[in-house]
């Protein structure tokens, strides 16, 4: 059986309790929020849709006009969701011995057999932080580093890294000044994994545990889905031919785009 399988009753993460699991899954697809509520037309056209964007990607993605239409419907949900899954993966060393999760500084911090501390600043992708972010992480970190010069480290955590890494993060700061050393790290979360579990495999049981988890809990009805959305019956309603109505969504008050006029249907035929 394939490890990322579905339906296995088996729970294949050794470093937490599966009721921890369960509940922080829940908790994470709950702060999805109003991303799983519908979309309707108003919701979908709050910042005004570009129908001329959308044209050109219907006709070189060879999609429909519905397809199109999902998909930006998923795009408007997707650039709400970067929250809820920042809350997946940091709120989880909750649930991991001798991690906390403070309410502010770090986003993590671990404290080793000898007392000794691991602080770190969690990112979801390596290349979310511009230049100007990056060297304000590599300040908080160095100067983390001088208050607590006992602590094990200050790590930049990248769960989304360019490959599995545990390196020493050479930034030059504001001033001029470099930053180097050698408990200044940048580190894929793997293996900031096994550094507070101890197992090589920590990450890896996470990522299949996670859609068996997602199943039950839906199955179970314990938390919900995404609605039904109805935008394209409404734009059906306000023109069938779904091109025009996308257009006369952005451009009805503009000069030959209200509904009485024919300037849309010289270029409606190249793009049945």
């Amino acid at each position: 059986m394939d490890s990322f399988e579905k339906g296995s009753d088996e729970y294949k993460i050794s470093f937490i309790k599966q009721e921890d699991f369960e509940h922080h899954v829940a908790e994470t697809i709950k702060s999805y929020d109003k991303t799983l509520n519908k979309i309707d037309l108003n919701r979908f056209n709050e910042n005004v849709i570009d129908p001329i964007k959308l044209t050109f990607d219907k006709a070189l993605f060879n999609k429909t006009w519905e397809e199109i239409i999902g998909l930006e419907i998923h795009r408007q949900r997707d650039k709400s969701n970067t929250n809820a899954i920042g809350y997946f993966h940091q709120y989880m060393f909750k649930y991991v011995a001798n991690c906390i999760v403070p309410d502010q500084g770090f986003d993590v911090i671990f404290t080793n057999n000898e007392g000794k501390k691991l602080y770190v600043e969690l990112k979801n992708k390596h290349n979310t932080m511009n230049d100007a972010a990056q060297k304000d992480t590599a300040l908080k970190l160095f100067n983390q580093l001088l208050a607590d010069p006992d602590c094990i480290g200050c790590y930049l955590v990248e769960v989304i890294a360019p490959q599995s890494r545990n390196i020493v993060w050479t930034k030059t700061l504001r001033d001029g000044t470099l930053v180097s050393n050698e408990r200044i790290r940048r580190v894929s979360i793997d293996i900031f994994y096994e550094i507070v579990t101890g197992r090589k495999d920590a990450f890896y049981q996470i990522c299949t545990q996670l859609p068996i988890t997602i199943d039950k809990l839906i199955k179970n009805k314990s938390v919900r889905v995404v609605e039904q959305d109805t935008v394209v019956e409404e734009l059906s309603k306000k023109n069938p031919d779904l091109l025009k109505s996308l257009y006369l969504l952005a451009f009805e008050s503009y000069l030959g785009f209200d509904q009485t006029s024919n300037v849309l249907d010289d270029f409606q035929k190249n793009y049945q």
